[in-house]
């Protein structure tokens, strides 16, 4: 199976439709698919449904696809930092599914699993808990909550191979692996793309059997820096 593409509105054809369910990879502005998210922005999909830790920043990531008004429901654990994200959902524009962090990436975790809903004590008796079972175990109550498949995962790696295997760099790996396992289909934008056997298979995080398609990043491609933080310089 030919899983290059030459950019992402090729690695993306026939995959897009309205009122899709998207896993978007990604920490604040670390390990975010960007690339792949301008391309969904382009196609026009719209009442979009996005599982990601957080929303981006404005204009930059999600925050895109906040501003064409393309997303209809963010599910969720951060929403700091946006601006045009918080007008949206105070002004009743846009539906939000809060979760603990934990629990949302356990949620991710158990749909690639196929694990349909677990138990865990964080959020009882909170408005997190509102509506859903609980049941108690040895003396203690646990709330309910449901695994996430998602139609579409767009992720991205440090290194990948032609085959899909994928390596993450550092903090970027963050919830881009389990969202890889836990999509229908599975996109990745790679910055380092390598031939197969050029990976030692020990450090391979997520297998080529879940990543259907991918693509490099282009030259010059630039990472941003959502707060950039440094000490004053030392006089000499």
């Amino acid at each position: 199976m030919r899983k290059v593409y030459p950019d992402a509105t090729a690695a993306l054809a026939g995959l897009l439709r309205d009122d899709m369910v998207i896993h978007s990879g990604g920490f604040g502005l670390c390990g975010i698919p960007d690339i792949l998210i301008d391309a969904v922005r382009d196609s026009g999909v719209k009442g979009l449904t996005v599982v990601s830790n957080n929303a981006g920043i404005d204009d930059v990531g999600l925050g895109r696809l906040l501003r064409t008004r393309q997303i209809k429901k963010m599910i969720a654990s951060y929403v700091g930092e946006n601006a045009e994200f918080a007008r949206q959902f105070l002004a009743g524009e846009l539906e939000i599914e809060f979760n603990p962090q934990g629990t949302l990436a356990e949620r991710i975790r158990a749909g690639g699993a196929g694990i349909p809903a677990f138990y865990t004590k964080t959020g009882v008796g909170t408005a997190v808990a509102e509506g859903k079972p609980t049941a108690e175990f040895d003396g203690e109550t646990y709330v309910m909550e449901r695994g996430i498949v998602a139609d579409l995962a767009l992720v991205h790696a440090w290194m990948g191979d032609h085959e899909g295997n994928l390596v993450y760099r550092r903090t970027a790996r963050n919830f881009n692996p389990m969202m890889a396992t836990a999509a229908r289909m599975t996109v990745a934008q790679v910055e380092h793309l390598v031939h197969p056997g050029e990976i030692d298979p020990d450090h391979i995080v997520t297998p080529g059997i879940f990543v259907k398609r991918m693509i490099q990043v282009p030259a010059g491609y630039e990472k941003r820096i959502e707060n950039r933080t440094v000490r004053p310089r030392e006089a000499a």
